[in-house]
């Protein structure tokens, strides 16, 4: 069975024309977002795994990063009391940040596939499936 049938992702490796400076936040961001992309955008480019076509991407990720924090603050202000319509939209902004940070490297079982880059060695497992 090929790595691509075991639902394994590729590992994240550096660009071939990777950004080698952090680019300036786009003047749209809200505080949250602009935030979160002083963040994170010098760490991905320091790592070199992202190219001027991704910065939609980033920015994508780092708008629905600001959007989560945006809706807890509205929560905090109400005293915490939850509008069910805003919670809808402050979850699908979190599961579409998590996604994406997934893509862009920026988990933790992301950035372990950047430190390998080595295909499994299933060469002494009985169960495994060539």
């Amino acid at each position: 069975m090929s790595l691509h049938l075991r639902g394994v992702k590729p590992p994240i490796t550096s660009d071939q024309q990777p950004l080698t400076k952090v680019p300036k936040a786009p003047a749209y961001l809200s505080v949250q977002a602009r935030a979160e992309w002083k963040r994170v955008v010098p760490v991905l480019v320091s790592r070199r795994v992202i190219c001027a076509a991704d910065l939609a991407q980033v920015e994508t990720y780092c708008l629905m990063a600001g959007r989560v924090r945006e809706i807890e603050e509205q929560f905090s202000a109400a005293g915490g009391l939850i509008d069910v319509k805003l919670f809808g939209v402050q979850n699908r902004a979190a599961q579409t940040a998590r996604q994406i940070a997934a893509t862009l490297g920026l988990d933790p079982v992301s950035r372990a596939r950047l430190g390998n880059n080595a295909p499994e060695d299933d060469g002494d497992n009985p169960l495994s499936v060539s």
